[in-house]
């Protein structure tokens, strides 16, 4: 399917933010009458990869290509992205015990972002019910999943309670899993890929006085990794996304790009001379 005519809906500020957490969640942005109609087909169809629905014009339209959804998409795997060709749904029967952490098999590290792992929720989701628990900033920190199901609660998770028809894009080595629910009934949660099919480049919605020197590339939620290891991880994404990973470096020390509070540009931006150039 031709998704050239996409126009994407992200800022600087919001695709950084992107880099930096590894998700973007839009809250109820999928029309009731489509949620319902969701509901009705994954209720007749009760597999866990009810690929057909992506037959379903009515699906498409609405959900893989809703503007919201659709427009960050673009903004974060360019023009020309291509639509998912794989449905999961992780249909729960409530109550459930919750999962181990995992990042999904498949998941490569680094600053490229070549696919989009995509959830989207047909129904309201409340913290009764077990929502995906991600891991914010974790899409950079390796680690095997069979040594991450025994951590248990992690300080910094944080469940996705949402609203019927919202819909999250995540980095696909995001860490995550399902939480507890205590809850009866059923709950659904439909899982899928987008995927790059040109090269990365910042055209995107540009903020005209967007400083990459001053930008604030840090991530706020201390103590998740090793000091400023996410800062520099998520400025090489943005970087790479922006189609500049040629041009990035880093000097290290108070270099940029570490936060602080000083009276000149940082040095080592991407430019200056380092110790790799001089």
């Amino acid at each position: 399917m031709d998704t050239s005519h996409i126009a994407p809906t992200l800022t600087d500020t919001e695709v950084l933010e992107f880099c930096k957490h590894g998700y973007l969640l839009l809250d109820g942005v999928v029309p009731e009458e489509i949620n319902r109609k969701t509901v009705a087909f994954v209720d007749r169809n009760t597999s866990l990869e009810p690929t057909d629905i992506l037959g379903e014009d009515w699906f498409i339209e609405n959900v893989i290509l809703h503007p919201a959804a659709a427009g960050a998409v673009r903004s974060l795997l360019g023009s020309g992205f291509e639509i998912p060709i794989l449905m999961s749904n992780h249909r729960v029967h409530m109550p459930a015990p919750a999962q181990g952490w995992h990042r999904d098999g498949g998941s490569r590290y680094g600053p490229a972002l070549h696919y989009l792992q995509v959830f989207y929720y047909p129904e309201a989701c409340t913290a009764e019910m077990g929502p995906t628990e991600v891991l914010p900033g974790s899409h950079f920190l390796f680690q095997h999943s069979s040594m991450m199901g025994h951590y248990g609660n992690l300080r910094h998770g944080l469940k996705t309670v949402a609203s019927a028809g919202s819909i999250f894009l995540t980095v696909y080595s995001i860490w995550h899993r399902r939480s507890v629910s205590t809850a009866r009934g059923v709950r659904n949660l439909l899982k899928y890929n987008y995927w790059r099919t040109s090269p990365p480049a910042r055209d995107w919605v540009i903020e005209p006085d967007f400083d990459f020197a001053q930008a604030d590339y840090s991530f706020v939620l201390r103590g998740l990794r090793q000091q400023f290891r996410d800062t520099v991880d998520a400025s090489e994404m943005f970087f790479w996304l922006c189609g500049k990973s040629r041009e990035y470096q880093t000097m290290g020390g108070q270099g940029w790009p570490m936060p602080g509070h000083r009276n000149a540009s940082p040095r080592g931006y991407p430019g200056e001379p380092t110790a790799a150039t001089y």
